[in-house]
C-alpha cells in the first residue's frame, strides 16, 4: 500500500527497486477497468522522478477518481515489467465481487 501525494506521486522505492526501474526507464501508463497499469515500454513517454517516485498523470488520476492522500494497493510482476495500481474504488468492487461469490450471490 502507498499514498498518492498532492502532485500525483507514489513514493514507494521498494517496489521500484524490485522492478529494477531507474530514472532512465521508459514507461507507458494507462487506465484499464478502473486499474492503473504501468508497463515498461521503449516508446513510453513517462519516467520516474529523480527521487525514483512514480508520477501518475492527472488524466489517469481523474479517470480513477484518485485524490491526494488516498492509499492504493500496488501489485508488481517484475518478470513482465508491470506494476498495477489498485485505487480504492477498484478494491471496493473486487471485494464486493469476492463476497458475492463466496456468499452465494443473491441467495438469502
Amino acid at each position: 500500500m502507498a499514498a498518492i501525494d498532492v502532485s500525483g506521486r507514489i513514493a514507494d522505492r521498494l517496489i521500484v527497486h524490485a522492478l529494477g526501474w531507474t530514472t532512465e526507464t521508459r514507461l507507458h501508463i494507462y487506465e484499464d477497468a478502473g486499474l492503473i497499469v504501468v508497463r515498461l515500454s521503449p516508446h513510453g513517454v513517462f519516467t520516474l522522478t529523480g527521487q525514483l517516485h512514480l508520477h501518475l498523470p492527472a488524466a489517469v488520476r481523474k479517470w480513477c477518481g484518485l485524490k491526494a492522500g488516498e492509499r492504493v494497493l500496488l501489485a508488481a510482476d517484475a518478470a513482465a515489467g508491470v506494476l498495477v495500481v489498485h485505487p480504492p474504488a477498484a478494491l471496493d468492487q473486487m471485494i464486493v465481487q469476492a463476497h458475492t461469490l463466496a456468499l452465494g450471490g443473491d441467495r438469502a
